[in-house]
Parts: C-alpha cells; structure tokens; sequence
C-alpha cells in the first residue's frame, strides 16, 4: 500500500459510476451488507446486537453488481459468482442446473397434459434418488437409535457443515482462511458458504479483523465475479473530491508512523549524502505531492556556508493528478514557492510518466551535480520478470546505477506477495494487514468516520487487488528485503548505512504512538513494524 493513494476516475458503459467497495461510512443505525447467495438476495444488517440476515422472498438471477456508495450509506453488495456464469449453481452439489427455474412466474392458458404429470412425477423420484445419493436414504428413526447412529449419518445442515469445512461458528479468522482455501481449490460450493457466512460477521466499523474481513471479502468477490481489475482502476464508492482524498492520505500518514518514519529515513540518508554539494539532484519516482522535500529544502537553505542549488525531477503518472488537483505544474510551483520562500536556487524537472516508461533522456543529467535517487513505494508497483520479458523492475534500477548516484533510498513495505500463488500470497495479505488494522485500531475510534474512509480509500483497494486480480492486472507486487537487496547488489550496488542520528530520532518519536511499534536497525537497515510483524523497510545503496 502506498501513503501515496491515487484515485482512479471511472464511468460504466452508461455513463454511471460504479461503486468502489461495497462497505461504506456506516449511517443511520446500522451497517448493512448484502451477499448474493444462490440466486436469492440475504440483507445483513449489523446493529449494536450483532450481524442479522433478512431473507428477501424475491430471488433474483445473479448479476456483479455494486451499488454507488454515498456518505451517508452503507450498503454493498457481495455477488457469489461470475455475472457472466450462464448458470446457477447447486446449493447440494454445485452442479449446473437449468435455468427453467427462473420463469416460474410464466402463465399457461391450459392445465398440464398427462404426459407433463407424469414427467413431473418421474423428475421427482429422480430428485429423490440424487438426495439419498448425497444425503443418505431416509432412515428408520425410532427412540432406541444410538445418538451415535444419528451423528454418523447426519446430513449436510447448516448446524454441521462449518465443523466439515473446520471452522468454529462466528470464528472470523478461521472462515477467511477457510474461504482462500476454498477459491484456491475451485470449490464454488464451499466458496458460496463462507461468503455467506463473511457477510454475517464483517463490518468497515469493527474490529480491526471484522473491517479487514470486509475489504478480503471484496476481493474475492471481485475475483469470482472477474472485476478485480474494474475495481482496482477506479475508486467506484462515491467519489471523494480531491481535497477529501488527500486529507484521508494525510490522515493516514499520521496514523500509521511507519509510512511517516520510513521517508524520514530516506531524507536522512540523502541529507547525509549530498553534504557539501553545491549542485544537488534529487530524483524521485513518485513525487505526489511533493510533501517529502519540504523539511529537506527547508534544511538545505539553512546549512552553513550557504544553501546548494537544488534541483528536483518529479516522476508521477496522470492518476496522481486527481489527488493533487492537477497536473506536476501543482508539484514544482509549490517546492518553487517553499524553495524561495528560503532563499534557496531552485528547479523543478516534471516527468508525467508511470515509472516503468521513464528512460534516461527524462532525467536530464548533467555534470557536475550530485545525484539522490529515491524509491519510496513505489518500486512494487513495476512489473518484474514474471509479469513481462522486458523486466523494468531490474531494467530501472540497473539505469539509475549508470547514472552513479551518490546514494539511492528504497523505502517498501515487508511483503511477499509478488510471485507467490494465490493461497500464500492470500495469507501474507491476511497476516500483513491484521497487523496494519491492529495498529490503526490504537490511533482512533473504530466508528470515526475518517478512519473508515482512509482505510476504504487508501488501503481496501491495494487489498483488492492482491486478492482479485492476476498477471499484468495485479499491481501491487510486494517483496521481501532480501529479493530487492539481490536485485541492488545484481545490479553493481552497495549498502549505503542510514543516518544513526535519524534512526535514533525516529527510536524516540515512535515511542510516543504505541508500546506495540518496533523498530530495529541491523546492518545500516531500519525495520519499522507493529508487535512481531515487520512492515517496512527503509534501506539505501550507492
């Protein structure tokens, strides 16, 4: 997840927005949530006596759907398969049934023949035969049956079937592991079930597991449905205009201190680096706003002797734009502003680009100047070797070597989730994110409505996308330390130590969070995280 959310505008065919998540900024009395279950729509209200289900008599043929999510609602919907499956699926067997079913409310001018009633009666007894098949014949029960008997030769109820799929009742964990294991396998009976059974127990305004829960259960729901990649692309909740984005981004940065901790660390390294110069250029693959550089500008224009000159490359693609409410002009007029504001000579070099376009005549190099390189989330999102041959991963920072920086900061969460298979890469999202939740759950109320908007809008979507989408469409692709140090040290580079005096600063400032934060520095590294989960990474190489 990136500090640094953007928001992705997006129109239906029609030319209606479509909603991003299908939990919202609850209202009114309680939450709700919707699953679509077999062809029958379940209502789950939450209020302050639990989760409840409201049967909808009116059952409705299956269709992906997600409703506009308005600040004031709400409501989300939970599809339990693909709107383009042409077919139902068997609550029993999970087998196609045909769809005659769905014109029940058709009238006939004349009563049925003969031969249609004893087609009927012949459809029946074959029914029966299938239940006896699966279920058992129906048993002789008398009052001396041995309840052992009666356990044995049970049939498939709902009091039963979470002991078959090994899960406990109301046990959240459990059913989400459950559920990853059951759409890993292919098992569209079992995945129905625990969707089902999520929408009973999640909510965007619980526990730290429950409002996790949600954004899983809008993955998988994505997934089976096909949209993942819909949804990743656009934030389709009722869209948050540009200021509300960036003060849910904000809000983020100053509950979650190991996002606001890691770009510290890299600003110390390269203060560190560029000590002395009197030409300095930084680069920086994901500008954004351009909020990192102000303390350092600031820094820069009080050093003894007089402040360098400062030129600044700012690479970001068109979906920051939104965020910012224009386009790199906004960055470079802002850090120009701050920059004279100091008396410190300034330049600002716009490279509205994706990272994974940028090459080196968009860097505009020249001699004489010192240059800092700057990978602060971002470098997860280019596609590697398993996504595509041309690797820009390796390829990016194999050229920023050739520009011999004098330092490069990499700054990335603690992650695998890059090429690991689904099921894995499903249980480091659930491990990687309880731990996130947990520690936002110390900084603020689980009902704030601003918690509840940062997290839709700045991490639901990352988890979304882990969850519902594969090869090129799949983004977000996270890696361990020791992955990126073997691609730095593969491509010719060196461990650059991290400034012990901003490590040490940094010690202090997190102790006044939470007990719960950690942070170790081993070998020149920072590790930043929450109990025993490790979840980011600040390092830097020359």
């Amino acid at each position: 997840m990136s500090a640094r959310a953007s928001n992705h505008p997006y129109k239906c065919s029609d030319g209606s927005q479509m909603p991003y998540y299908n939990n919202s900024v609850p209202s009114g009395e309680n939450d709700r949530f919707y699953v679509m279950q077999n062809n029958v729509d379940h209502h789950y209200s939450s209020s302050d006596d639990g989760p409840q289900r409201i049967n909808n008599p009116n059952p409705r043929v299956f269709e992906a759907q997600y409703c506009t999510l308005e600040s004031s609602s709400a409501n989300g919907v939970y599809p339990a398969q693909s709107s383009t499956s042409s077919h139902s699926i068997s609550p029993i067997s999970g087998s196609p049934l045909s769809q005659h079913d769905s014109h029940s409310d058709h009238t006939y001018s004349s009563p049925p023949s003969a031969s249609s009633l004893t087609e009927i009666a012949d459809l029946q007894v074959k029914l029966k035969e299938l239940e006896n098949a699966i279920l058992g014949p129906e048993l002789d029960i008398t009052s001396d049956t041995p309840e052992s008997f009666l356990q044995a030769n049970a049939p498939l109820r709902p009091d039963n079937w979470r002991q078959l799929l090994g899960i406990d009742t109301g046990d959240l964990r459990q059913a989400i592991i459950a559920c990853g294991k059951a759409v890993a396998k292919n098992d569209v009976f079992a995945t129905e079930l625990l969707i089902s059974e999520l929408g009973q127990l999640v909510s965007v305004s619980g526990d730290p597991m429950q409002r996790l829960g949600a954004y899983i259960l809008e993955g998988v729901v994505a997934r089976l449905s096909s949209s993942g990649s819909v949804l990743y692309k656009s934030l389709k909740c009722k869209e948050p205009t540009s200021s509300e984005l960036m003060s849910y981004m904000h809000l983020l940065y100053e509950i979650c201190p190991f996002y606001k901790f890691g770009y510290m660390s890299a600003n110390g390294a390269i203060a560190e680096a560029i000590k002395g110069a009197n030409f300095v250029h930084i680069i920086d693959f994901q500008i954004a706003q351009g909020s990192q550089w102000v303390t350092l500008i600031q820094a820069l224009a009080a050093r003894p002797g007089g402040p360098p000159c400062v030129r600044i490359t700012g690479i970001d693609d068109s979906n920051s734009a939104y965020a910012r409410g224009g386009g790199l002009d906004i960055v470079g007029m802002r850090l120009h502003s701050i920059a004279q504001s100091c008396g410190l000579p300034f330049e600002f070099n716009a490279v509205p680009a994706a990272s994974h376009e940028v090459v080196l005549e968009h860097l505009d190099i020249r001699s004489g100047e010192v240059i800092a390189v700057n990978f602060a989330y971002q470098l997860h999102h280019v596609p590697d070797e398993s996504v595509s041959v041309e690797n820009h991963r390796d390829r990016i920072i194999r050229m920023i070597k050739s520009i011999n920086p004098r330092v490069v900061t990499l700054v990335e969460q603690e992650s695998n989730t890059n090429t690991a298979p689904f099921f894995p890469r499903y249980m480091e999202i659930l491990d990687y994110y309880t731990a996130m939740f947990e520690s936002i759950d110390v900084a603020l109320p689980r009902d704030d409505r601003r918690r509840i908007s940062a997290e839709q809008h700045c991490v639901a979507r990352d988890i979304v996308n882990l969850i519902a989408c594969e090869g090129a469409e799949r983004v977000e692709r996270h890696e361990l330390f020791g992955k990126w140090k073997a691609r730095f040290v593969m491509a010719s580079f060196r461990p650059y130590p991290l400034s012990s005096v901003v490590n040490s600063t940094i010690k202090i400032l997190l102790q006044s969070y939470n007990s719960c934060y950690r942070l170790e520095e081993r070998d020149g590294v920072l590790y930043l995280g929450w109990k025993n989960r490790v979840l980011v990474v600040s390092s830097a190489w020359c």
